[in-house]
């Protein structure tokens, strides 16, 4: 049967279940054509069980792979893959007809897993760093011979130094910081589960870097360009100044707007919960412009949609923004506003330079940035030049 003969109707035993399944994209802002080529895909398959005559129990990887084959032999250009099937097979799960196979798991999956758990339960670690210490460990054991939980407990100082060594020849100095760390971590956590013989993270070599780098703040200047270049007449615009707003007023990590959840703004206290690195939450007070950026996106662009995250994709599914698309949004405004491209972490430099120039003591600093302790605020210290120079001493005449 070819392409154009598909018959529009599902008569098979998918046949029950296509519009509430077209109705649940609907919800999850899927427009008419993604609707339409879905609602395709699944009388395809409806048809194709029909022929075979298997029913919705038979549903297996295998047969889902043996249908792609027939899919792609009759004709069709599109969802050949099991990406296309995804929203299928999610709403099938949900309803207990189908069930994703287990991934097979790995000696290096179960001690990376392990891992995870050790940074987020015992170091509160957020998950940025998380997933990138996870990612050097997998990098590492994977290169353990196996059986690699046996061969661990050998493991010697010149395993490590040879592979930091060789990660070296790769990254620049930003990445060689996160495998030095995420190595420390990792053979720490080796060490305690009685994984290695001996502690072996005193061996990680140190990365060679001159602390004179300094947080480099944008002007106010700046910052008025990077929120004037949101369209405030269309829905992502104003979306993308709220998201900025809320960076630049009070110095947010990505992961932290990206996590926000209706439920944690309080309108009437004026005030809103921020969940930062690992299971720390704090409140924060809601300044005015903020809240007004807040209110003017939920009232006037915000999709209608299930999820709580306060900000939301503009394309289907709907769904919250991720903390790598914040980041995306963040450079491309400052490319839209004439700036070198950078990301949500310029805009927190900028909040705690500008409050230390206007006389805010570190500690006051600390608190808004949520930083553990006042010693990770003492480097933006260094930016206020006007304040240092006050205590410079004239230089003796005369002196050599």
């Amino acid at each position: 049967m070819t392409r154009g003969s598909s018959p529009v109707l599902a008569l098979g035993p998918l046949a029950p279940l296509v519009d509430d399944f077209v109705a649940r994209l609907a919800t999850l802002g899927y427009v008419s054509s993604g609707l339409g080529g879905q609602r395709g895909l699944v009388v395809h398959l409806d048809r194709w069980l029909s022929v075979a005559g298997l029913e919705l129990a038979d549903l297996t990887p295998t047969v889902l792979e043996d249908f792609l084959r027939a899919r792609a032999a009759e004709g069709y250009v599109t969802k050949l893959t099991n990406r296309g099937l995804a929203p299928l097979l999610e709403y099938l799960e949900e309803l207990g007809l189908y069930t994703t196979p287990a991934p097979t798991v790995s000696a290096v999956d179960r001690l990376v897993g392990g891992f995870r758990q050790h940074l987020v339960e015992e170091r509160g670690l957020g998950d940025a760093t998380v997933a990138n210490y996870a990612r050097v460990a997998r990098q590492f054991l994977a290169l353990r011979p196996p059986p690699v939980e046996t061969t661990l407990a050998g493991l010697a100082a010149g395993d490590v130094t040879a592979f930091v060594l060789a990660r070296s020849r790769e990254l620049g100095v930003d990445g060689m910081q996160t495998v030095v760390g995420g190595m420390r971590a990792l053979l720490r956590f080796l060490y305690m589960a009685g994984l290695a013989d001996r502690a072996l993270a005193s061996a990680v070599p140190t990365v060679a870097r001159r602390r004179e780098e300094l947080p480099r703040a944008l002007s106010s200047e700046h910052v008025d360009a990077l929120l004037h270049a949101c369209d405030r007449t269309t829905p992502v615009g104003t979306r993308d100044f709220a998201v900025l707003t809320l960076l630049a007023r009070l110095g947010l990590r990505a992961n932290e707007v990206a996590s926000l959840r209706l439920d944690d703004i309080d309108w009437v206290a004026g005030e809103f919960r921020i969940r930062g690195k690992g299971p720390r939450v704090d409140t924060l007070p809601l300044p005015a412009d903020v809240g007004e950026a807040l209110v003017a996106y939920l009232q006037q662009a915000r999709p209608d949609c299930v999820d709580r995250a306060v900000f939301i994709r503009s394309c289907a599914p709907r769904r919250g923004l991720s903390r790598q698309a914040i980041g995306g949004l963040v450079r491309a405004a400052s490319v839209r506003a004439g700036l070198p491209a950078h990301g949500p972490h310029r805009l927190r430099h900028t909040v705690a330079t500008g409050l230390l120039r206007q006389g805010a003591p570190l500690v006051e600093i600390a608190q808004l940035l949520r930083h553990q302790t006042v010693q990770a605020t003492v480097i933006y210290a260094k930016v206020d030049h006007h304040a240092l120079s006050a205590l410079a001493q004239p230089w003796p005449r005369g002196a050599q």
